[in-house]
């Protein structure tokens, strides 16, 4: 199974993942029931979560029914105990739409969804985040993850977001962080895919965040709030819902 998911993670175009993958993975979860680790986004209960990842796959890190990986559970727990995301009237842009979350927040009463992306056949809006078609404070909440590392200008495409949020409303922003450097490499020399993949993690991936990415949220004009929320759960919290134990939240908000 990690070699499969592999494979098809490193040659599958994203857009066809997102159409089909879930229709085969909601087939082999009824193979997977038990009570060992749980969704909170679908609420189902596994014997364990699939592997994921496109060089080395994790173990325990996708869950076959919502498609939710580690960080989606974190987030979702986060918007429950940290925020008024699912009881108050937000206007909520969704950047780069995750399929784990899309019809939850489209089916949440308190919640006006429109979701935006490049290139996802799953978006409501075809947009560049460099340039959001969209009026300033426009919206409540922005959602927009794992974007930030492909983007040529990732101070733009965040002060874009904080543009188009209204005053007193707020962001989350996460992207792969490397926890054991100080600052963000970005080199624009380096462009071979088997590079950048061996630098920043990923072949499309344009840099790598350090420990600096909050200073960086901030130059986009965000106040920013280093949560390290998860790493206040008791263990067996973050054992069951199979989430990353060192993941800081960046909670972005427009003063």
């Amino acid at each position: 199974m990690k070699k499969l998911i592999s494979f098809m993670l490193r040659n599958v175009p994203r857009r066809y993942l997102q159409y089909f993958s879930h229709y085969g993975l909601r087939f082999i979860s009824i193979f997977m029931r038990g009570n060992n680790v749980e969704c909170p986004v679908c609420e189902i209960s596994y014997r364990k979560f699939l592997p994921y990842g496109r060089l080395n796959p994790r173990p325990n890190a996708l869950c076959p029914d919502s498609l939710s990986l580690e960080r989606h559970r974190l987030m979702w727990l986060y918007l429950k105990d940290r925020t008024d995301f699912f009881t108050a009237d937000k206007r909520l842009l969704h950047i780069a739409p995750e399929l784990c979350f899309i019809k939850k927040f489209k089916n949440m009463p308190n919640i006006d969804y429109t979701s935006a992306d490049l290139e996802s056949p799953l978006a409501d809006v075809k947009m560049d985040v460099h340039a959001i078609p969209f009026d300033e404070n426009t919206f409540d909440v922005v959602f927009c993850n794992h974007v930030m590392e492909h983007v040529e200008n990732d101070i733009k495409a965040m002060s874009e977001i904080h543009r188009v949020l209204k005053p007193g409303g707020w962001a989350i922003i996460q992207s792969p962080q490397d926890y054991s450097r100080e600052e963000t490499l970005e080199d624009p020399t380096i462009t071979d895919p088997k590079e950048r993949e061996r630098v920043y993690w990923q072949d499309d991936h344009v840099r790598l965040f350090g420990l600096d990415y909050g200073k960086r949220l901030e130059k986009a004009g965000f106040n920013v709030t280093e949560d390290k929320y998860v790493m206040e759960l008791a263990e067996d919290v973050v054992q069951r819902y199979a989430l990353p134990k060192n993941e800081i939240i960046y909670f972005c908000a427009k003063g």
